[in-house]
Order: C-alpha cells, then structure tokens, then sequence
C-alpha cells in the first residue's frame, strides 16, 4: 500500500502529517504544492496543541508492504 504524506509546521514549530491512501500516480508535484497551500490558506486544520498551521515542510511517498505470517502452537 502506498501513502502521500503531507507535512505541515504549525505555529510551534512542530510538524503536523496529513496521509492519504493510494494516492494518484505519477506524483504531480505542482498539484501538490497548490493542495497544501490551499489547506493552509483556508485555516481547516491546526496542529495538536490547537495551533494554525503556518508552512509547508514537505511531502513523502510512503510504501508499505506487510507479510502475514501464519503460526500454528
């Protein structure tokens, strides 16, 4: 499974991550930029201590793959 991370810094400093799930492919960086300049524009999200978001830190594609394992006792 693959995720698009968004992160954020709030007004503390800290990073705020916003994940989206099979997100779309290739990776158009540009629609990016303009979806967290967006969030950050409207005010929808704050960070956990209730603080407004105030820049973008970056993004990350982030893939995963998990094995499950049957074990019998």
């Amino acid at each position: 499974m693959k995720t698009l991370e968004l992160q954020f810094l709030s007004e503390d400093q800290k990073t705020v991550r916003v994940s989206i799930e099979d997100p779309i492919e290739p990776i158009d960086t540009a629609k990016i930029k303009d979806a967290m300049s967006n969030v950050l524009s409207s005010q929808v999200l704050v960070g956990s201590a209730g603080l407004p978001l105030t820049s973008m830190k970056g993004a990350r594609l982030i893939e995963q793959n998990i094995t499950n394992y049957t074990i019998e006792g």
